[in-house]
């Protein structure tokens, strides 16, 4: 092609974006980034054995090149891949699903002020490069790569934004509990991710409560709004301000678990009843009576509770996954050599 305007044109010719401009990715691009990854070109990161597809190291980089990524992001996004095709996560399923599901890429450790990623304000909305581009890079494998392309393998009903980019990291440094990766057995100086199949973020406030119960009973309301019975995982990101009566009041993250599995329990038949219509996901040999309680998720490790956010506001947000307890785990995956 003559110039980089007719090479943006012929990707969107080819099918080849997510309906934004791409970089066009040149020879000498994709060497330097590779160079940032450690991995030769074939190396497989992952593969979908449903599909026969094979996901290289080459093909990573021609894609994070085209969503506009720095080199030392490559090994963020490779990290990110290689969790994705853990049986657990279900990649085949949660990106083929009519559901609309979302890749979401939760960074941890050293890494995040390396690469500058945003914990803070408008950490779900137009934010930094590195969350941006990181994010769309692993749509633009999923579809280029894996073939989860919209009206083809990818037959979501409605979608979502973050199928554009869902990528974002905890504020470590004013949350009062230990991270997601060490939480899961890292050392807290590791660099990690932590991928999630999961649906937009539902946002909630509390401004009038003055308890750390208040506070959480607000949480266990708006999550129980659009939770699934036995939902598997659930993410509950808190807001530094919606936090302090719950820091203040000294609440551990198992306290804090534990709290929302109990707010969030309800009999069998208000789960099945016509208000709500779900059909809770059974255990083996296990027949519910109606008034036998369940919770949004499985267990109080279900619930994956961080900080995140401005300063300013008492906000939450919750994440329901995809498919309930049988769907989809998330996966936390180290980082190589950072």
């Amino acid at each position: 092609v003559p110039d980089t305007i007719e090479a943006i044109e012929f990707y969107f010719e080819q099918g080849l974006t997510d309906g934004l401009p791409v970089v066009p990715p040149t020879p000498d691009m994709v060497i330097k980034f590779l160079e940032a990854s450690g991995k030769q070109p074939s190396e497989v990161i992952g593969t979908i054995p449903t599909r026969k597809r094979e996901i290289t190291a080459e093909k990573i980089a021609i894609n994070a090149i085209m969503a506009g990524c720095k080199p030392e992001y490559m090994p963020v996004i490779t990290t990110a891949i290689s969790a994705m095709c853990e049986e657990s996560f279900n990649l085949h399923g949660t990106s083929a699903s009519t559901a609309g599901t979302g890749h979401m890429v939760l960074v941890h450790g050293p890494i995040v002020k390396q690469l500058d990623i945003n914990f803070a304000n408008n950490l779900f909305g137009p934010t930094k490069r590195s969350n941006a581009t990181i994010g769309r890079a692993i749509r633009l494998i999923l579809m280029n790569v894996c073939g989860s392309v919209p009206g083809v393998l990818d037959k979501s009903t409605f979608g979502h934004p973050g199928k554009y980019s869902y990528c974002f990291a905890e504020n470590e440094e004013l949350s009062p509990w230990e991270p997601l990766h060490v939480e899961r057995g890292l050392s807290l100086e590791s660099s990690a991710v932590t991928v999630f199949a999961g649906n937009a973020p539902l946002q909630g406030a509390d401004h009038s409560s003055h308890t750390g119960e208040g506070i959480l009973g607000s949480i266990a309301k708006g999550v129980l709004a659009h939770a699934m019975p036995n939902g598997g995982e659930v993410i509950v990101v808190i807001s530094p301000e919606m936090l302090l009566h719950v820091r203040e009041e000294g609440w551990s993250k198992d306290a804090v678990k534990k709290f929302l599995f109990d707010a969030t329990a309800r009999p069998y038949s208000w789960w099945t009843g016509q208000d709500r219509g779900w059909a809770p996901q059974r255990t083996v040999n296990d027949t519910p009576k109606d008034s036998d309680m369940i919770s949004a998720v499985e267990k109080p490790d279900g619930f994956i509770v961080m900080v995140a956010g401005g300063t300013a506001g008492g906000f939450f947000c919750s994440i329901m996954p995809w498919g309930g307890a049988k769907g989809t785990l998330s996966v936390t995956k180290l980082i190589p050599n950072m």
